[in-house]
């Protein structure tokens, strides 16, 4: 199960539990994700980062997320031209009130675009 959200649900974002701690989340490019250089904005990287990193953890019965982002960092690899976005991300430590998690972001050819981690508070 991954978390409901309407916002996840406008953007098309496609979900797949890659292992107990770890999502595959990809996100198709429109148009409006283009900046005026011809490349992915890179807040809509971070999206995805966000949303991929947030569901490591799985939500609960009625799939509302149980973490919320305390810290996230984005780090840019190279400028992103492409029909598609794949993160791959997973959680590294869940400890009592923290997630530690990471998350590597793929252009439809496989090159490294952005990699992301994040701090989550267990709610």
């Amino acid at each position: 199960m991954f978390i409901r959200q309407p916002f996840d649900e406008f953007l098309e974002m496609k979900y797949e539990r890659t292992t107990e701690n770890s999502v595959k989340v990809t996100l198709p490019i429109k148009p409006l994700f283009v900046n005026s250089i011809g490349v992915i904005h890179g807040g809509i990287i971070s999206t995805l980062a966000d949303v991929a990193l947030c569901n490591t953890i799985a939500p609960d019965a009625n799939g509302k997320q149980t973490v919320v982002t305390v810290d996230l960092t984005v780090t840019f690899i190279k400028a992103a031209k492409s029909e598609f976005l794949t993160a791959r991300a997973f959680a590294l430590k869940k400890g009592r009130s923290l997630t530690h998690a990471d998350c590597m972001i793929h252009d439809d050819q496989d090159n490294l675009v952005a990699k992301a981690k994040a701090v989550l508070f267990n709610q």
